[in-house]
């Protein structure tokens, strides 16, 4: 069986585009996590608050973020996209949180293969209140669970590119070293 955090290829013109895993389909209310012991999905938990995901979110194969989770991904595309799905992304920002005292990044990016948004390649050239929405829902998502997070302003594609560069070199290492 393939785990699709270690034997997905995590693209060839990284860190600009990149294969992307869906956990979580827009919409969705529902926390998927993946369990990196089996490569399968696991559910969280429901969301406590009266809010659903803004953008499919997921992460790139073959990364391991700060927080020791593979890196966080939110790919805007017209529909939602089905959990375990992998598709072909661009980067176009990133957004940084502080939860629990660790940053975490989500890398922004849109779907390659959907016309709609794949002319998109920096954050700025959403309209405002997209943008405006997607870091709401991580300042309010975790409120009705007593945990406060603190969440940064979107930056620009060329910001997300190092960031996932250091994920993709952290995974070789903790991997080579027989960690992961």
């Amino acid at each position: 069986m393939t785990h699709c955090w270690h034997d997905v290829t995590p693209g060839q013109n990284l860190p600009r585009d990149f294969t992307a895993v869906i956990e979580i389909p827009t919409f969705s209310k529902v926390k998927y996590e993946l369990d990196k012991t089996t490569g399968l999905l696991r559910l969280d938990r429901m969301l406590y608050s009266a809010v659903h995901y803004p953008a499919n979110y997921g992460f790139i194969p073959q990364t391991l973020a700060e927080d020791d989770d593979p890196l966080d991904v939110l790919v805007l595309c017209q529909e939602p996209v089905d959990p375990l799905t992998i598709l072909d992304a661009r980067a176009i920002g990133v957004m940084t949180m502080i939860d629990s005292g660790k940053p975490d990044h989500k890398i922004l990016a849109v779907a390659v293969n959907d016309p709609e948004y794949n002319p998109f390649t920096e954050s700025s050239e959403l309209p405002p209140h997209r943008l405006a929405m997607l870091r709401r829902f991580f300042q309010d998502y975790k409120m009705l669970e007593g945990k406060t997070v603190e969440v940064e302003e979107f930056q620009s594609a060329s910001a997300a590119f190092p960031i996932i560069e250091d994920s993709l070199q952290r995974y070789s290492s903790q991997r080579r070293r027989g960690f992961l």
